[in-house]
């Protein structure tokens, strides 16, 4: 039988579930072993996660003069000739301007079948820097989107919003879910899911996340607020930097809110504890209109095990990346931010989020990036 006709996931244990769902790590290891997704350098297990893999940048990067999606007429090359001002090499390193966009062709190329889709965000360290990136495909007309049967290049389109950074070939930025069918559960059985978690009732359609602006019985520490006129941060770096020459602290005020500054990144937490069973992963609705004029949470995706006791948590608060639009905003104490949306995988992957295999914000509290050392208030 030629590889072409083979089962595509001959491992799964269970062929009907494995038939629609969020792809985990064994299968997304099928598709890079089957050349469905490819690389000019190795896609190495690192980069494969309990439900998502890592993309890297290539070795160019393009400064362009407005963000764009090249719509169903044109490639994102056609556009880059079309917005670019210049380009230059990453292979050695180089200093992404805050304020400015850039568009980076990734190492990733994908082959999906038809009934494969995907969807991509920012990795959590990324979201933690302010740092707006978004996956662009060919032809496409939706950021963060691989069509079904998509087969091409993947970009990055990059714009730092708070601190310039820098980055490298091979500099992982966001990550992309693999999608067969729909994993989005029924009503019914999130309720279900949610009870034997332990977590609120659902909020439209998933678990309601609401802000912590009161700290603690022993703290009146909520968050911090990220400093201007700093110097870049390297993306790839881990514990290199004063936590006190980028961020300051924020104190919970005697009102129980506090007000958002149009400008200003703010790293909060949520009031709960989230757990991620291993048959399931999440994503958290970043921005809702009917709750308020801001952003909130970049880097959207939970992986299986997140906060799980099988994978050494105990539930972890979701850190919460705020940021108003335009105008001063108030937010209060329990205030509901967000919804976190609890979605089936094809099977249960063959690893989950934790300690084991590095992750590095089981059981966090109010975590900075992973490039800075801990806040010594």
């Amino acid at each position: 039988m030629p590889e072409s006709a083979q089962p595509l996931f001959p491992d799964a244990v269970d062929e009907e579930r494995a038939a629609t769902g969020i792809l985990p790590a064994q299968q997304i290891r099928a598709l890079v072993r089957k050349h469905y997704i490819s690389a000019a350098v190795e896609i190495g297990e690192e980069l494969i996660q309990p439900a998502s893999l890592d993309l890297r940048l290539g070795p160019r990067a393009h400064r362009i003069r407005a963000s764009f999606l090249p719509g169903s007429e044109a490639t994102v090359e056609d556009k880059i000739a079309q917005f670019a001002t210049h380009d230059f090499s990453l292979t050695d390193g180089a200093v992404l301007e805050r304020g400015c966009v850039y568009v980076v062709k990734l190492l990733e190329h994908v082959r999906l079948t038809k009934d494969l889709s995907g969807t991509a965000n920012p990795k959590s360290s990324i979201g933690r820097l302010d740092i707006f990136t978004r996956l662009i495909t060919d032809n496409a007309s939706e950021f963060d989107q691989v069509r079904a049967g998509y087969e091409g290049p993947l970009y990055a389109e990059i714009s730092p919003l708070t601190f310039s950074v820098k980055v490298r070939q091979g500099t992982r930025l966001s990550q992309l879910r693999l999608i067969r069918g729909k994993p989005r559960m029924a009503g019914t059985e999130t309720r279900a899911l949610l009870d034997a978690l332990g977590q609120d009732d659902p909020y439209r359609g998933g678990s309601a996340v609401s802000v912590n602006l009161r700290g603690s019985k022993d703290s009146k520490f909520i968050g911090y607020r990220a400093r201007k006129h700093t110097p870049p941060v390297d993306v790839d770096a881990k514990g290199s930097y004063e936590a006190k020459e980028f961020w300051e602290p924020v104190e919970a005020d005697t009102t129980g809110g506090m007000i958002l500054v149009p400008d200003d990144f703010y790293i909060l937490a949520s009031r709960e504890a989230f757990r991620v069973p291993p048959g399931h992963a999440a994503e958290m609705v970043a921005y809702d209109t009917l709750v308020g004029e801001f952003r909130v949470h970049y880097a959207g995706f939970f992986d299986p095990g997140f906060g799980h006791e099988e994978a050494g948590g105990k539930g972890t608060r979701a850190v919460l990346e705020v940021r108003s639009h335009e105008v001063p905003f108030v937010i209060e104490h329990g205030q509901i931010v967000g919804r976190l949306l609890y979605e089936r995988l094809s099977a249960e992957p063959d690893k989950l989020y934790g300690k084991a295999i590095g992750s590095s914000y089981q059981n966090q509290g109010l975590a900075l990036g992973r490039q800075f050392r801990p806040y010594q208030r």
